[in-house]
């Protein structure tokens, strides 16, 4: 733990892990704009992350990417921002990219925010989806949903992680939709077009045609 922690608690490496948050893979170079640190320090921490396992780098032609090693990182890096934001507040003046935060971003893979919070909560009403406090489990009528929505269930079940749980929102303070359905429903979305990459940022935007589309099918208006 106090290995993890230390690692973690780095602001540079905090950075680094914090950009990654946003589900894509990054370049060295890309990470040390967002650590603010120099290219070669940057490699350095990348280095003590994947030696714990945290991230993991994947080559690609000449250049070489970086992304959390497993959703286990994720959960628990979320779980820390959660922790964080019922510490007590220190000031930071307010910015447009706190707001979009807040309105729509990703989670490693799947959906936080008032997005993420209210397609889970227009899911739970609607009986497809049942929460409890560690796990979650589709319905039968969410299953049909689902399957409706363009999303494969039987390809999620083969994926070698927790199928259905609960992720607690760091901004909300209520649940969102993690795991294999969090991440395939996220996905669908991306295919529609329905919500946009900011750029820099994990912040989404959710497009004109994403608004109808979440009102239409989900009954969710942000």
């Amino acid at each position: 733990m106090a290995e993890i922690g230390a690692l973690v608690g780095d602001p540079a490496r905090a950075n680094i892990l914090s950009a990654l948050m946003g589900g894509r893979a990054l370049t060295a170079k890309e990470l040390a704009g967002a650590a603010g640190v120099s290219p070669q320090t940057t490699s350095g921490h990348l280095g003590k992350l994947a030696g714990a396992n945290l991230v993991a780098g994947v080559k690609q032609g000449r250049h070489r990417y970086f992304r959390i090693a497993t959703p286990q990182v994720a959960d628990m890096l979320e779980a820390i921002m959660a922790v964080v934001a019922g510490a007590p507040p220190r000031y930071r003046p307010p910015s447009k990219v706190d707001d979009a935060m807040r309105m729509a971003r990703t989670c490693y893979d799947h959906f936080a925010g008032k997005l993420g919070v209210g397609v889970t909560g227009a899911l739970c009403a609607r009986g497809h989806v049942v929460l409890a406090d560690e796990a979650g489990e589709v319905t039968e009528s969410g299953s049909v949903f689902l399957r409706d929505f363009g999303v494969d269930l039987a390809a999620m079940s083969r994926r070698r992680r927790m199928f259905c749980r609960p992720c607690l929102d760091w901004t909300e303070r209520r649940p969102h939709l993690g795991g294999a359905v969090g991440a395939a429903l996220a996905q669908r979305c991306f295919d529609l077009r329905w919500v946009e990459r900011m750029r820099g940022s994990r912040a989404l935007v959710i497009t004109p045609v994403g608004r109808r589309g979440l009102t239409d099918v989900f009954g969710l208006s942000l």
